[in-house]
């Protein structure tokens, strides 16, 4: 029996599946988040406020996707339906769902920051006088004063005081040209001020203009804070509340600021007062699934172009998953690029013999790069789905759009050219991270890397491929044509079939994931975080029928990789024309945000062991780092204020494979499973 949504206050299980779901989590689950559920260091509690103020608006049947998608994590799927049934089941019954029904308990839990954590199992009475729902809306009123609009050409050529947007800059270069902290005095550097964030996935990536600080929240909460002092402006909690999704990145343009959710809205809102201007659903909503974004959008010439992805991406219907841009001022669809190609577009003759119907992935759920000389945005795009070539029964066909840069008019959303970096790909390894924009003796230079760890060299005016680089150990290709780039698969991975193992190097933790690399001018380097590890992988039986399709469609197990001895975390820097690596450091705990350079010859990074640091861009050497109060995880930035820099970086927790892999192969790196903040750093005011 599967649990289904709350009817009429009922518990969708039964006593008989509690006790059963008891006993598997005390076998499976127990170890990681506590035989109480309270969570540990490297684990989420399941039961109380912060649980419920992620699950409290989701049906139990998602919390059995979702546990069977995820865990355990070195084997997600591993233990049969009718266990994960039974887990979500114990769990629901652990939060009072039994006694009190889902309906009261989602009534009863707020979820807004730091809410309180009951000591025990709710009843009737008490669900209902816990605490009253925190109200959604513009929570927190106030102006920011001497607002100046956000221009064309302000975001074509950022004040050097400012943070735009997302990675800095239509490059995504992560790199400043502020100087004040530099080699000397980074050892100099303080605490200047810090804020509590609302707790659950925090990937956050704030925008700084005019001396205010724009920050999204776990939880669809957006607050405007003076970004010298750290005083709260204004705060708006748009939409629904959800926990589980973070958002990377939000942008400014004119008046407003510009936020997605990941119910697939974007929000435009007054950047003055935080007062809603409009919001957009992108795509059709369907009882099926639902699309999602987890990165918010790139403002072009009045438009905001923006990704997508989610369940709908990954099932078997007509209309796929897609890239889209709306009117900046109205929120009204300008136009829609589809990710997969079907028969008749460019590259619809790589699936095989798979009719356009059972075509399905290509999410685009990293923010894009824009050239303004070309008038084009280039864009990742992710694996298909199902995971594997057996599963979606795709034969040995490269499944454009899947693993590509696609580079797209601007104006028009027309396709002027993709490459595909891993033709038919199989094991989860997709290619949708940042497109970095580089000029370099005479050449425009698009670079990027995924998760098999090959560093691309592209030409971006035409996508003729350039070189590549190795950045960690892979086996899954053993051959590259030299001509044109295209990577030959093993063997035995073009001949799997279902239920048989596949072994390879790196996982799906990456080589290279969403935490962004920088380009250093100064050095001409790519500054890169990556990671090391291997992994198991069995591909599964997933039947063709419309409205079918699976997001993965395997199960993985995970182990260290090889001349690794046993560090996880790698940071190197490659040489923009030789792609020479030039240094490198290796750790233990995996590195969990963007690189942030600057013209001070410095870089920023921060890890899962809550260590961020400074390290010099010529050598890798470490020059200054503090400990924070949990694993330091999104995107680093820097800006200016009345002639002094400051450092920012968030403190987060929650996300997938790059935290799943490290919490199997490196259990000994602890630490708090709560504690989002944001830290702000500078050096001393002179007196």
């Amino acid at each position: 029996m599967m649990l289904g949504a709350q009817q009429g206050g009922v518990a969708p299980f039964t006593a008989e599946q509690v006790a059963s779901g008891g006993a598997a989590y005390r076998t499976n689950c127990a170890s990681c988040h506590g035989a109480d559920l309270a969570g540990s260091a490297n684990a989420p509690t399941l039961v109380g406020g912060l649980f419920i103020g992620g699950w409290g608006d989701k049906t139990a049947a998602q919390l059995v996707t979702f546990l069977q998608g995820s865990m355990p994590p070195a084997n997600p799927g591993s233990l049969g339906e009718q266990t994960y049934a039974s887990i979500a089941a114990f769990i629901l019954d652990a939060n009072g769902a039994r006694n009190a029904g889902l309906n009261s308990l989602i009534r009863a839990v707020a979820t807004g920051p730091r809410p309180a954590q009951p000591t025990g199992v709710f009843n009737n009475s008490r669900a209902e006088a816990a605490a009253p729902p925190i109200p959604r809306g513009l929570v927190v009123t106030g102006e920011v004063q001497n607002y100046t609009p956000v221009t064309d050409a302000m975001l074509r050529n950022p004040d050097p005081g400012d943070w735009l947007m997302i990675r800095h800059d239509y490059q995504a270069h992560n790199y400043s040209t502020l100087s004040q902290i530099n080699t000397t005095n980074v050892k100099d550097l303080q605490l200047a001020w810090e804020w509590a964030m609302n707790e659950g996935t925090n990937q956050a990536a704030p925008v700084v203009h005019g001396g205010v600080m724009y920050l999204n929240n776990p939880g669809n909460i957006v607050q405007a804070l003076d970004a010298r002092t750290g005083d709260l402006i204004w705060e708006n909690r748009i939409g629904e509340s959800s926990t589980g999704s973070s958002q990377r990145g939000l942008a400014l343009y004119d008046d407003k600021v510009f936020i997605t959710t990941g119910q697939a809205h974007i929000y435009a809102l007054d950047a003055r007062t935080g007062k809603n201007v409009w919001d957009t659903q992108m795509g059709e909503k369907s009882t099926a699934g639902t699309y999602s974004t987890s990165s918010g959008p790139l403002v072009v010439q009045g438009k905001l172009v923006q990704g997508l992805g989610g369940t709908l991406c990954a099932e078997y219907r007509e209309e796929k998953c897609f890239i889209s841009a709306y009117d900046a001022q109205t929120g009204k669809l300008v136009w829609k690029f589809y990710t997969i190609a079907k028969d008749g577009d460019p590259g619809g003759d790589t699936w095989g013999k798979l009719p356009n119907l059972f075509r399905a992935g290509g999410d685009t759920w990293i923010t894009g790069s824009y050239d303004p000389e070309l008038n084009l945005t280039y864009w990742g795009v992710a694996q298909a789905k199902p995971w594997m070539r057996a599963s979606r029964q795709s034969g040995n066909g490269a499944t454009a759009y899947a693993n590509s840069t696609v580079a797209l008019h601007v104006d028009t959303g027309k396709l002027e050219w993709y490459f595909n970096h891993a033709p038919g790909e199989t094991l989860d390894l997709d290619e949708v991270f940042e497109r970095v924009l580089v000029d370099s003796n005479g050449q425009k230079l698009v670079f990027s890397a995924g998760k098999a760890g090959i560093l691309w060299k592209n030409d971006r005016r035409t996508g003729q491929y350039l070189g590549h680089k190795e950045t960690v150990f892979q086996n899954i290709y053993d051959s590259f044509d030299p001509k044109t780039g295209e990577p030959h698969f093993r063997n035995d991975i073009v001949e799997n079939q279902i239920g048989q193992y596949l072994q390879s190097c790196p996982t799906s933790e990456g080589g290279h994931n969403w935490h962004a690399m920088s380009y250093h001018p100064g050095t001409n380097q790519l500054i890169i975080p990556l990671a090391q590890s291997c992994q198991e992988m069995i591909a599964q039986k997933v039947e063709l029928v419309e409205g079918g399709g699976a997001a993965a469609g395997a199960t993985r197990k995970f182990y260290e990789s090889p001349g690794s001895n046993g560090n996880i975390g790698k940071l190197a820097a490659y040489d923009v024309q030789t792609l020479k690596e030039m240094w490198k450091v290796e750790q233990r705990a995996p590195f969990m945000t963007a690189v942030l350079s600057t013209a001070g010859g410095i870089a920023f990074v921060g890890d899962m062991d809550r260590v961020f640091r400074a390290v010099d861009v010529k050598t890798g050497k470490t020059l200054w780092e503090t400990r924070l109060g949990t694993s330091v995880q999104g995107f680093p930035l820097t800006f200016s204020i009345g002639g002094r820099q400051y450092i920012a970086v968030t403190t987060g927790l929650g996300g997938g494979s790059p935290r799943i892999v490290p919490s199997v192969l490196a259990e000994d790196v602890k630490y708090p499973a709560y504690g989002n903040a944001l830290h702000v750093f500078a050096l001393p005011e002179r007196r």
